[in-house]
Order: structure tokens, then sequence, then C-alpha cells
């Protein structure tokens, strides 16, 4: 099937250079992730300064660190202007603490969670298990560990909350139930743009307390509220607007069935689920996707990414007859399933 996403296809690799470039792009990524856990974009935000400083307030050794903040302005992350380090407007908008468009929890997952991974791919590729440190039970059980999962979703969400807000028209349901939806960051984008509607997010019961912390912080308590449960175990609340948005990557074909069936059951007649992620064409192609599928093979139990078709077809085994599909940022897709 033609592709759905803006996604780029792969490139050409026709001398030697561009192949050893390629297998030496993760200290590219590196550079990225130890920033990020450094803080280098944090204590630029205010004050630009040369190495010397910085390595001062990084409370650095020094060794190496002009390098890296040359590599990291290569990489358009800084910008070097008379001697001195300044944060170029990329990062500015998107790796500063606490700012409102960060994206540096998604990054530090990577950091700590899928670059220790990929160095086992090998054994992944070997033996079909995944190579990450711990489970999401330990997870779960640790709220500081879960606070860090946290992070790490309000970082994609907060990408994906506004692009899918821009794509479907939210209006017309009164109710919107969003599951696995962690804390309700994207709940809390639909609803802030949407001020006749009400929401749920229905997740494990260990989320409730950041959930409510949340919605006090975007002053829509009255509007949204907390289901606790297991998506594979427990009913779900029924909703105008079910939301399934990069949940069904974490599980098998079998699983993805099921829960497909699951949430098409809680749609209420004249309403939609709304299922995005990074998902494959027929003839897979586009390497971030590709890339992300693999993260899948390294972190769960059973996950990957999917094909449109697999996911149609789990649509249409729940009886969902009206299904279209469109491209959601840059590299997602949505597929629409209605109901009549």
């Amino acid at each position: 099937m033609p592709s759905t996403s803006t996604a780029p296809a792969a490139s050409t690799l026709d001398t030697a250079e561009q192949i050893i470039r390629l297998g030496n792009r993760f200290s590219d990524a590196k550079a990225l992730l130890t920033a990020v856990e450094l803080d280098v974009f944090g204590v630029l935000r205010e004050n630009p300064g040369t190495a010397e400083e910085i390595r001062e307030r990084l409370d650095v050794a020094g060794r190496g660190l002009p390098d890296m903040l040359h590599l990291l302005t290569a990489l358009g992350l800084l910008d070097h202007v008379d001697g001195r380090f300044h944060n170029s407007p990329s990062a500015a908008k998107y790796l500063i603490r606490g700012t409102d468009d960060y994206i540096g929890g998604f990054l530090q997952r990577s950091n700590r969670n899928l670059y220790p991974a990929w160095g086992k791919l090998t054994e992944a590729l070997r033996t079909g298990r995944p190579q990450a440190v711990g489970n999401f039970d330990l997870v779960v059980a640790d709220p500081r560990l879960l606070r860090q999962f946290i992070g790490m979703m309000d970082g994609l969400t907060q990408v994906l909350g506004p692009q899918l807000v821009a794509a479907y028209d939210f209006a017309p349901h009164g109710t919107v139930l969003d599951v696995g939806g962690c804390r309700g960051n994207l709940l809390s984008k639909v609803l802030g743009a949407n001020p006749g509607l009400t929401g749920t997010v229905f997740d494990l019961p260990q989320m409730e307390p950041f959930f409510d912390e949340l919605m006090a912080e975007t002053g829509l308590t009255g509007r949204a509220t907390f289901h606790g449960g297991n998506f594979f175990e427990d009913p779900l609340p029924r909703a105008n607007l079910v939301n399934l948005g990069h949940v069904l990557h974490d599980w098998d074909p079998g699983q993805r069935k099921e829960l497909v069936a699951k949430a098409y059951a809680a749609v209420e007649p004249g309403g939609s689920l709304l299922i995005y992620d990074r998902m494959l064409d027929d003839e897979p192609e586009h390497v971030e996707n590709l890339v992300i599928s693999l993260d899948m093979l390294l972190v769960t139990d059973g996950g990957s990414e999917y094909t449109v078709t697999e996911v149609k077809d789990h649509a249409t085994a729940a009886g969902c007859r009206d299904i279209t599909e469109q491209p959601l940022g840059a590299y997602d897709t949505l597929v629409i399933c209605r109901k009549p």
C-alpha cells in the first residue's frame, strides 16, 4: 500500500566513507543524550559561556568538553559566536527543563534504557528476548522510576498532542477516553483545545497521583477523571471517542487484536476509535519507524510496530466497516474507526 507517513525513506550509501560514517552515527546521538543528562542547555539558558565557564557550571573535568561543545554546535544544537556558546533556537525551545515544549524526558529515557539495550541488538536478534534492564512492574512499583517513565511519555505526547488536535475534530464528541493515557498529558491537550469535552484516562492505578497532579496544574480537575485498571483484565469505560495511541506496539499481534476489539466495543454509537502509532508500510522503508519497531524488540516481550493493513484487519474483525487513515506528524499514522 502507499505510504501514509511523511517519514523519510532510506538514503543511498554510495561510498565507503558514508558507510563508515553511518557506523559511527551513534556518537551523534550519545552527544545529544549526554548533553541532556548534564543539562548543558539549561546552564546556557540565560548565560552563554566559554568552554571554561561551562566547565565550571557543569562541574566536569574539562578534558574533551571543548570538542563536545563544538560537536553540539556542528549538530545544530548550539551556536558559537565570539568564543561563547549559545543554545540554538531549537535547543532553546525543546531542551530546557521545566518549559512547556521540553522533550528531554523522552531523551533521558533513551539514554537510560534504549542506548544500553541497542548495544545488545545481536543478542536480541539471536534470542528474540528483550535486552533492557529491569521490567515495567519494577518501574510501576517505584515512584521515582515511575516519574522518570512519565517524563518520557510527556516528552512524546508534548509533540503528539498538538498534532492530534490539529488532525482530528474532537468537538462533536462529548466524552473522550484515552486508553493507556499515562498521567493525562495528551488528554490535557485535547481538553484544553475543546472546552466542551470531558475526558477519562484509563491506566494502571499507580498513575493516578501523577494524573491528579497534572490536572490540578492545568486547571482541568473538574473535566477529567482517572479510571485505574488493567486493559487486558478490566472493562473499559464507554465514551464517544476512544483513543489508543502508542499502545498497540507494546504487544504481539494477538494482543493487538484483542485490544482493538475491546476499545472499539467501548465506543458509543456514532463515535470513533482513534489508533495511531509509528506504523509500517506493507513494504517498510522508513528508517525512523523501523528503528522504533526494533526498540520494541529490545524493551518488550512481543511488541513491534505494525502495518496499517494489520490494524484495519483487527478493526474489521471487531465489526467496524468505516475505516480511514491519514498521516499524523512526521512519523505516525492515524487510523480512524467510526461506529454507526
